[in-house]
């Protein structure tokens, strides 16, 4: 039987300069993501959208989402085969088009640069991140392509 986790996030808007909406220039994107425990994220939208690029955007923590998951589901894959990682850096892409007032993301590629202990490791470190990718839940709830190029080497 399927368990189920729930999660919970506050988003609180702070980019009101006195006239709220009363135009699309004037109003700010600011805004605040906030989750009991963790410190808050500084959000706004994309600089395309009249955001803060000083700010974290929708778009970048999605992909950032994915990314972490991938990498979290990685490593366990790995202490679970025996594959000792020593060292992990994801240079994560995604692209998103718009149409119409809509957009959608198309695709995220995950660039995992993989260090293990040993050169004997790094054959199973490398097939690993199939595992890793179908274990990833943030990758199994996208409607996208989420592809994974990942360097594994040994040091």
């Amino acid at each position: 039987m399927p368990l189920a986790h729930h999660y919970a996030t506050v988003v609180t808007w702070t980019g009101n300069r006195g006239t709220g909406t009363s135009g699309y220039r004037d109003y700010g994107r600011d805004h605040d993501v906030t989750a009991e425990g963790p410190p808050p994220i500084a959000g706004s939208s994309d600089r395309t959208f009249r955001g803060d690029p000083e700010r974290w955007n929708p778009e970048q923590l999605l992909l950032a989402a994915l990314s972490q998951c991938h990498m979290l589901s990685y490593l366990h894959a790995c202490a679970d085969a025996g594959i000792v990682v020593t060292s992990y850096v994801d240079r994560a892409a995604g692209e998103m088009t718009t149409r119409a007032g809509s957009g959608q993301f198309t695709e995220a590629v995950l660039r995992p640069e993989v260090t293990v202990a040993s050169p004997e490791m790094v054959e199973t470190a490398v097939k690993l991140h199939d595992d890793a990718h179908h274990a990833c839940f943030i990758a199994n709830s996208v409607n996208f392509p989420v592809r994974h190029e990942a360097v594994v080497t040994a040091g």
